[in-house]
């Protein structure tokens, strides 16, 4: 995400700082860059942008089509997206995102599985795995929440959990320190 919004500033389209985060400004600017060059304004960063911004390979190295250094493939991208739907139907996209960006989360911390795959299926880490769920077909949505979320966007802001207080039966979930609350879910540290 740094890079996309590295170039939109570069361009013009974008004024905050290069950081990486997906907020509300960032999304503007891609939208502004879409009706400039013809895409649909819907400010998801998908294959025709990425190509548009002139970063073809980053978004094939999300597909798993190329580019193997980025270390994920298009196993990752859908195990990604069925966890994403599987545990987050139903929320906003921020929402859904937030759920790809603790998975990513957990990926890069030391505390837990160093793999997609790993941090989805450790035992007892997401319900969605417990009941089965995680097998239900993902749409497009929770596929564009994954790309999003495996390209940097983490409106979480770093945090390694989440719950849904309504529904959460572990006494051990409600000391971590909440971090932002979106949706039904609260995310925390």
């Amino acid at each position: 995400m740094k890079e996309v919004q590295r170039r939109l500033k570069q361009w013009g389209y974008y004024s905050g700082a290069v950081d990486g985060i997906f907020g509300s400004a960032t999304k503007k600017a891609v939208v502004a860059f879409q009706k400039k060059n013809g895409l649909t304004a819907d400010g998801i960063v998908g294959k025709a942008t990425y190509k548009a911004l002139g970063m073809n390979d980053s978004y094939n190295a999300l597909n798993g089509t190329s580019n193997p250094s980025s270390g994920y493939t298009s196993s990752d991208l859908y195990l990604m997206a069925k966890a994403i739907y599987a545990e987050g139907r139903g929320e906003s996209y921020t929402g859904q995102v937030a759920i790809g960006a603790v998975i990513m989360n957990r990926v890069k911390s030391p505390s837990f599985p160093n793999s997609i795959s790993g941090v989805i299926y450790q035992k007892g880490a997401f319900t969605a795995v417990t009941d089965g769920q995680i097998n239900l077909e993902p749409n497009q949505t929770a596929y564009n929440a994954a790309r999003d979320a495996m390209n940097g966007w983490d409106p979480t802001y770093g945090c390694l959990y989440y719950y849904n207080p309504a529904v959460a039966t572990s006494a051990w979930i409600f000391n971590r320190k909440t971090v932002t609350v979106i949706g039904k879910h609260v995310f925390a540290i």
